[in-house]
C-alpha cells in the first residue's frame, strides 16, 4: 500500500511556556490494526512533571542510533503490545514540542497491520512509571477516547498530535475497501 499524500503537521505546545528547546527526539509510532478492524493503542497513566493524567497514545518510541524508523516501529510494537506486524505505509510526520521538558519531537507514523500477538517486552519505566497497558478499540471508540483524554494539558498535546494521524489512517483504510 502506498501513501503518496503523507500528512505533514507542525504543532506548537500551547500548554506550557516555551523557555528553550535543547534536544530533538526521533520517534516511530504506529496506527496498528488487525484483520477484524480493531485498533491497538497504549493506555498511559502518569503522575509526573506533566501532572496526573491518563491518556491514550499510539504504540511507539524513540528511534535508536543507527536504526531506521520503519524498523524501530516493528520493535516498538513488539515491546509495547507484544505484536508482530507489517508496515503497510508511512502515514506522515508530526513535529511537535514538549516545552516542559525542552524537547522537539519528530514523530514518524506508520500504518501497521498486526498478524499475531506474543509477549510484551516493556522497560521498567514503561511498567512502573507510565503503567502502560493495551487498548483494543474500534475506530470510532478510539476517536472518542482521544477526545475524552484531552481534558489534561498532556492529553491535549497527545490528541492534537494523534487525532489527525488517526483520521488520515482511516481515510487510507477506506481506500482499501473500494
Amino acid at each position: 500500500m502506498k501513501n503518496n499524500n503523507q500528512l505533514i503537521l507542525n504543532l506548537s505546545d500551547n500548554e506550557w511556556p516555551l523557555e528553550y528547546i535543547d534536544h530533538d527526539r526521533q520517534i516511530a509510532r504506529a496506527i496498528a490494526f488487525d484483520d477484524e478492524g480493531y485498533f491497538y493503542f497504549v493506555r498511559v497513566k502518569r503522575d509526573d512533571d506533566f501532572g496526573k493524567a491518563t491518556c491514550i497514545e499510539t504504540a511507539g518510541g524513540g528511534v535508536e542510533a543507527g536504526e531506521d524508523s520503519d524498523v524501530a516501529i516493528l520493535r516498538e510494537l513488539e515491546e509495547e503490545l507484544g505484536a508482530v506486524a507489517e508496515v503497510l505505509c508511512k502515514v506522515g510526520v508530526v513535529s511537535d514540542y514538549y516545552n516542559l521538558i525542552h524537547r522537539h519531537n519528530i514523530n514518524n507514523y506508520y500504518l501497521c497491520k498486526i498478524s499475531a500477538f506474543g509477549e510484551k517486552h516493556m522497560t521498567k519505566d514503561e511498567i512502573e512509571s507510565f503503567h502502560l497497558s493495551t487498548l483494543k478499540l474500534s475506530f470510532d471508540d478510539a476517536v472518542a477516547e482521544y477526545e475524552r483524554c484531552a481534558t489534561t494539558p498532556l492529553g491535549r498535546l497527545i490528541a492534537n498530535r494523534e487525532l489527525p494521524v488517526l483520521m488520515r489512517a482511516g481515510e487510507l483504510l477506506n481506500l482499501l475497501d473500494k
